[in-house]
């Protein structure tokens, strides 16, 4: 008996990289699996291994970032398994450039993947599941996010990706709160592995080292967390943004209200140069930009 037996799961972007290994995780502990990915090839074959290994799952290349393609990858998983119970928000793309070199394209392109792919097919799953509580059926069900350490702290050269990234992370803390009267938990993952994605700029940090017993960016290392995840095992946990990398896994410490200097009256603009560096020397330091 697997962690996830019987509940069955939409994984975007699972045509290779972390997707792929989420979706075979995801099979070995019980899941039916919609691979989603707009490679429909991709898709195919991560279904076949699947298959092979003894595993449910059905192939789909419908684009996450309409509502209409929304609507088809989860007419899919009901079709082929007759409920979903939970996404896995992983599909994105990079464009990387620094801010004033960044074209128009290249914001909206990245955007409209991360965030509007973020949307699309998780807000076609609540409506779902509302009215399924409406109908009084019992709702058990899961949102897994993906934001990066480029959306938390920020990265050099990817001002689009940490803005999309971020507002992934803002956003997972809103579903969060407003699902939890229909039995929906949000949670998001800053996962750090080798992929198509990392390839070019972490070649030789995440290259696997020969010589290595254990091989620290494998993919492979961040599914145990997006299993439990998706599993009833996590029902008390929403709101959070989890960091993974090879067998660390942490929980992200946010935005949270600082330091306070109340003058109980209208500052004048002078001397709050005194106030705000006050204010910054005694609250605790960020953590630094990625590639600064």
């Amino acid at each position: 008996m697997g962690i996830c037996n019987n509940r069955n799961i939409i994984v975007t972007g699972a045509g290779g990289g972390l997707g792929r290994a989420y979706a075979h995780a995801l099979a070995a502990e019980g899941a039916g699996v919609i691979v989603n990915d707009i490679r429909r090839e991709a898709a195919e074959a991560v279904v076949a291994e699947v298959v092979a290994a003894g595993g449910k799952a059905v192939a789909n290349s419908d684009d996450i970032t309409s509502m209409a393609g929304a609507e088809a990858i989860v007419a899919a998983g009901v079709n082929a398994f007759g409920d979903v119970h939970g996404v896995v928000n992983n599909a994105g793309i990079v464009r990387d450039r620094m801010f004033a070199s960044l074209t128009e394209d290249d914001w909206d392109l990245v955007v409209k993947v991360h965030l509007k792919g973020h949307f699309c097919i998780t807000q076609t799953l609540v409506k779902r599941w509302r009215d399924q509580v409406k109908a009084g059926v019992k709702v058990d069900a899961r949102i897994v996010n993906t934001s990066s350490g480029a959306g938390l702290q920020g990265s050099v050269g990817q001002s689009n990706y940490a803005a999309a990234k971020g507002g992934i992370a803002s956003l997972t803390l809103v579903q969060a709160a407003e699902l939890a009267r229909y039995g929906v938990t949000a949670n998001a993952l800053a996962p750090a592995a080798r992929t198509g994605m990392t390839e070019k700029v972490f070649a030789d940090l995440m290259a696997r080292k020969d010589d290595a017993a254990f091989d620290h960016y494998a993919p492979e290392n961040v599914a145990p967390l997006v299993v439990w995840l998706c599993s009833p095992l996590s029902k008390d946990v929403s709101g959070r943004v989890f960091e993974v990398e090879g067998g660390k896994v942490s929980v992200a410490d946010g935005w949270r209200t600082g330091e306070v200097a109340d003058k109980q009256a209208r500052w004048n603009p002078e001397e709050l140069t005194e106030v705000i560096h006050g204010l910054i020397e005694r609250g605790r330091k960020p953590q630094k930009v990625y590639g600064t």
